[in-house]
């Protein structure tokens, strides 16, 4: 047992639905993102988070993996390709580290895909292009719940 003496949760925006997004085009900013090392340890890809920024759908969570760093010379090079389009999609060639590329607003193509391992339905990121939406500056950042990472 935990002791949650002093929780309130009036204080605190319940977390919202899970359930994929609907199919469609979204703008979105990212908000974080992360080098991490592949499962099987032979290699390390880059976890970006990303937050819907408007419409009804606003403050939810998507993310992308690009396995940039991988033995596989396919792998790495659908990966370079992802972050180019993402590059140019926020209009910043060389970011220089992935944190430049945060707070830009840009519109992510999604689609509805089962998971390999449950089967259940998830987003999946399918694209990048300019927002019409977008700036060169980045737009502030949202704190919003939403779903967790895994598909």
């Amino acid at each position: 047992m935990a002791d949650l003496t002093g929780f309130d949760a009036s204080q605190h925006e319940p977390t919202m639905d899970n359930a994929p997004l609907p199919a469609g085009t979204y703008v979105c900013s990212i908000v974080a993102s992360e080098k991490r090392e592949t499962k099987a340890g032979t290699g390390s890809y880059l976890l970006l988070e990303f937050d819907v920024m408007e419409g009804p759908h606003k403050g939810r969570k998507l993310w992308d993996r690009l396995n940039i760093w991988n033995p596989s010379q396919q792998a790495s090079e659908i990966a370079n390709r992802t972050l180019s389009a993402i590059c140019t999609a926020v209009n910043l060639p060389v970011p220089g580290s992935s944190e430049a590329l945060h707070n830009r607003p840009l519109a992510l193509t999604v689609a509805i895909v089962n998971r390999k391992d449950t089967g259940e339905p998830t987003n999946r990121i399918k694209g990048y292009k300019a927002s019409s939406t977008a700036t060169n500056e980045p737009a502030p950042a949202s704190n919003a719940p939403g779903a967790t990472p895994w598909d």
